[in-house]
């Protein structure tokens, strides 16, 4: 195979959801002629997102895939390339950085804005990814209205995990959270509000063994609950299911080379996107484990590509 030959840019964004869409809006704007390379997952978690409600601007719900179709676009209309490889390998020490990808194509970058994103953690069994998005959920603040005066579950011991049940209380008339030890790990004072909570009831060492639901229409019905101690099964009536077992940030291309928390999401300056290496920015749920938002992705986004330009305009 002949080899490509290298593909140099001012802006090497990495990553198409919506925080490396709206960064290659503004670095082509900007005339930086970026270059976005996304995986075989273009949109990132979006585009397995059905309905959107809380995107800015639109009064009717909208699609999660047509959104990102919607700012791949625009992304290409101002000057974007697009190339679909993967990223394997990366040097931040060099100058100009260098990225390589699967079939061995070489990118060498001014500067790098890196929106990998996140995946939620899922408990893989098959019910489970047949009912997602009809009733199984990974993102409470994203679907909890669906679920007004019904009855939830939500999986998972962490903070993450707490607060989707304290969450979804304003909207369900029952929520049970199913954990797998005897104890949780979030933090005591959320324990506290949680144990207050008269609309929680915790179910102590128990794993999910399955979903059960209806395929005409496509709904939960309940859910097939194992004690871990004493290997009971039992069925429990609930309407929806929310899985907080925890994200994984697509950081490992980056390991040893930029600076992360303990859970692997890129750390960036105080009210700034930059890393600590200059010239290479962190944008979406690759760094924000707090928000995971479309829109603050984006906004991180933007922030990124201003930074970006700055950087490069000093050089």
């Amino acid at each position: 195979m002949s080899q490509n030959p290298t593909k140099h840019t001012k802006v090497l964004i990495i990553g198409s959801g919506p925080a490396g869409y709206t960064a290659a809006v503004y670095a082509a704007r900007a005339m930086l002629n970026p270059i976005l390379v996304y995986g075989s997952e273009p949109g990132g978690q979006l585009s397995t997102t059905t309905d959107v409600e809380n995107f800015p601007g639109f009064a009717e719900v909208i699609q999660g895939p047509w959104l990102m179709d919607q700012m791949k676009e625009q992304a290409k209309v101002v000057g974007t390339e697009m190339i679909e490889d993967h990223i394997s390998s990366i040097n931040l020490k060099s100058t100009p950085f260098e990225a390589i990808g699967d079939q061995g194509q070489k990118y060498t970058a001014d500067s790098i804005i890196i929106s990998t994103g996140a995946q939620a953690r899922w408990l893989n069994i098959k019910s489970e990814q047949k009912f997602r998005g009809f009733g199984v959920s990974a993102c409470a603040t994203c679907d909890g209205f669906f679920f007004k005066d019904k009855e939830v579950a939500v999986v998972g011991g962490g903070n993450a995990a707490v607060e989707e049940a304290m969450f979804l209380t304003k909207f369900a008339s029952k929520v049970k959270l199913i954990h797998r030890r005897d104890s949780l790990r979030a933090e005591k004072m959320l324990q506290k509000k949680l144990m207050e909570n008269k609309k929680i009831e915790i179910i102590w060492d128990t794993v999910i063994e399955d979903v059960i639901g209806e395929n005409e229409p496509k709904n939960v019905k309940g859910i097939k609950i194992k004690n871990v101690k004493t290997n009971k099964i039992k069925e429990v009536k609930v309407d929806g299911l929310f899985i907080a077992i925890g994200h994984d940030p697509a950081t490992s291309l980056f390991k040893d080379q930029l600076e992360m928390d303990k859970e692997g999401y890129l750390i960036t300056k105080p009210d700034s996107t930059e890393t600590n290496v200059p010239g290479v920015y962190a944008a979406g749920d690759v760094k924000d484990k707090i928000f995971r938002q479309a829109v603050t992705a984006a906004g991180m986004g933007c922030m990124a590509a201003l930074e970006a330009e700055k950087h490069l305009s000093h050089k």
